[in-house]
């Protein structure tokens, strides 16, 4: 059985500019339906997937995704015709009666969530394409399949934890025998993901995109100064739920489309808002850490809670707060669970495995087998490297090594050298992390190399750590885990061995942690001989890893964008496949 999953919701952004005119760019942001994607599935297996915003460059897109539409069918050498089902990662139709209500609720179901808004989208991009097989998949249901059904376990605890999908913000189901039970809900009035985005917008950073960026800040400051007022923002009750009243303040629609009463109560009772412009100050550094503790709090409250009813001791999540790598790692840390699994593609780009792998699954029991690290987008031969590379004339130089081992010999010998080199080999990552596919890599020894990058390529800030790569079979000796243990999708924070810090200033962050990422022989081959190429010129088998892209920009994709980005920052080596590049002299 062949499976196209999707995700995302093109007109929601369309829908609010039109209808809610003159608000802060920024606030548009407050919409479901961003990060489309296209996953297919066949017979059960992962053959391709990818984002809609790697194709078009529109960073964040709910677009319907036509370009990853497109890569995973030729991926697999099949056209639509072939394909069984289209799977979409939303739900609405049982809201329908509800978005009666206005005029303008009507209109936003009718043009944004319906299942006629998305059948003209499949009738517009794919032709021909019976609607008959156009099925509709609950979006926190295609989550909890994203992770129970990848979790390689025959029965676990999900957890899905986001923003919202249709009206929830946080389920939780009991996995077993094959089958996802939902056993505990939470409405989005009660959303912890929100807060925390709201939060994020209140500091100045964009909603539904930025708080990463608050996990990263949160570490400078002090949670005791402001852990009062989330104390009481966020009600932790004894059925294992969670209470946010401040939530429930938005009673005009405009209010509930935009938070404003919400917002208006942060004005009041935390710390004047941040314009995007402004200096980061310690309030800001101590708000972060007070929100990112409250989280950290809520996730071990529910899931402890829930684990303990149900007895189960594994447990898998999805959703965007599951992205939340320090939360991630109090919890796998807190001893509350035996082994915990957090599907590395947990935002909303991944409902579109979630839902096809849920279509699947309803047709026939599926083997369940771990996700491996996901490489699963588009790769580029060496004749359409090479063309790329002439496109260039002028403004490049190259050279082509014959073997991977002479390609990470040369890398490994820059990187020791204290260079910033570009390496794009292989799939490109489906989802946010660069996984050493499509990644900017230097050595974590220097102290002055993360602002260095930050300089000449990310022009992000300050604040932000860098996350490092190690060979699994080193990483015990860098960081607070156990010989063996693996963290392949750097969605984790672990702590780095207090004797060895100073060795690691510009992986380390300023409470000692780290994003660690673990590469294996069997995960990633090429990156792994790599960190082994680098293990012999350095003494570790580790890397600084960092995303390849600037600012703004998604990760990079062809090696037109590969060559494009290298030029217009300061990377100093690109290596695309076994294809060495560097600037041409002047």
């Amino acid at each position: 059985m062949k499976v196209l999953g999707i995700s995302g919701l093109e007109n929601s952004m369309p829908f609010k500019r039109a209808n809610f005119p003159g608000l802060e760019e920024r606030e548009y942001r407050i919409a479901q339906g961003m990060d489309s994607a296209a996953a297919l599935i066949i017979d059960g297996q992962l053959i391709a997937a990818a984002e809609e915003e790697r194709f078009t460059a529109k960073k964040h897109t709910g677009d319907f995704p036509i370009h990853a539409i497109n890569f995973c069918l030729a991926e697999a050498g099949i056209s639509i015709n072939d394909i069984d089902e289209i799977a979409h990662g939303f739900d609405y139709t049982p809201l329908r009666n509800l978005y009666a209500a206005d005029e303008v609720s009507a209109r936003l179901y009718r043009d944004v969530f319906s299942r006629e808004a998305l059948l003209s989208q499949v009738a517009r991009d794919l032709p021909g394409f019976p609607a008959t097989k156009v099925f509709s998949v609950g979006h926190h249901m295609a989550h909890a399949a994203s992770a129970a059904l990848t979790s390689g376990w025959d029965e676990c605890l999900v957890v899905v934890n986001d923003a919202m999908g249709e009206v929830e913000s946080l389920s939780v189901y009991d996995f077993h025998d094959g089958e996802i039970e939902r056993i505990r809900t939470i409405g989005a009035n009660d959303s912890i993901g929100i807060l925390y985005s709201l939060v994020t917008l209140h500091l100045g950073f964009d909603f539904n995109s930025d708080e990463y960026k608050i996990m990263g800040l949160a570490p400078y400051g002090n949670p005791e100064r402001f852990r009062s007022f989330f104390d009481q923002a966020v009600e932790l009750r004894p059925d294992g739920t969670i209470r946010i009243p401040i939530l429930k303040l938005n009673k005009t629609r405009e209010e509930r489309e935009n938070y404003i009463a919400s917002r208006a109560y942060l004005d009041q009772h935390l710390v004047p808002r941040r314009h995007p412009n402004d200096p980061v100050t310690s309030v800001h550094e101590d708000v972060a850490a007070a929100l990112q503790a409250c989280l950290d709090g809520v996730i071990l409250h529910v899931c402890g809670h829930f684990g303990l009813e149900t007895g189960l001791r594994r447990i898998a999540m999805a959703g965007g707060v599951a992205l939340n790598c320090t939360a991630n790692g109090k919890l796998t840390r807190s001893g509350l669970f035996d082994e915990v699994y957090v599907q590395p593609v947990a935002g909303d780009d991944g409902v579109a495995l979630g839902a096809a792998i849920y279509r699947s699954s309803i047709a026939g029991p599926l083997p369940n087998l771990r996700l491996p690290a996901p490489l699963f987008g588009p790769h580029y031969s060496a004749d359409q490297i090479q063309s790329a590379l002439h496109r260039f004339d002028g403004k490049i130089k190259w050279q082509r090594f014959d073997t991977l081992e002479h390609t990470c010999a040369a890398a490994a010998q820059l990187i020791a050298d204290g260079r910033v080199i570009a390496w794009d080999r292989g799939r490109m990552e489906y989802g946010p992390r660069a996984l050493g596919n499509r990644s900017i890599l230097a050595d974590p020894g220097p102290p002055e190399m993360r602002d260095r990058i930050n300089a000449m390529v990310k022009k992000r800030e300050a604040f932000r750590p860098f996350a490092p790569a190690c060979s699994v079979e080193e990483a015990s000796r860098w960081f607070c885990v156990q010989p063996g243990e693996q963290f392949p999708y750097m969605i984790s924070v672990v702590d780095v061995r207090p004797e060895v810090q100073a060795q690691l200033p510009a992986i380390t962050h300023v409470n000692g942690s780290a994003r660690l990422q673990t590469v294996s022989a069997q995960d990633n081959p090429d990156f792994h001989e790599l960190l082994l190429a680098v293990g012999k010129t350095t003494g570790r088998q580790m890397v600084l890893n960092t995303s390849f892209n600037v600012k703004g920009q998604p990760i990079v994709n062809t090696p037109d964008e590969a060559i494009q980005t290298f030029l217009g920052t300061g990377i100093e080596f690109l290596f695309l496949e076994n294809f060495h590049v560097t600037r041409a002299v002047a």
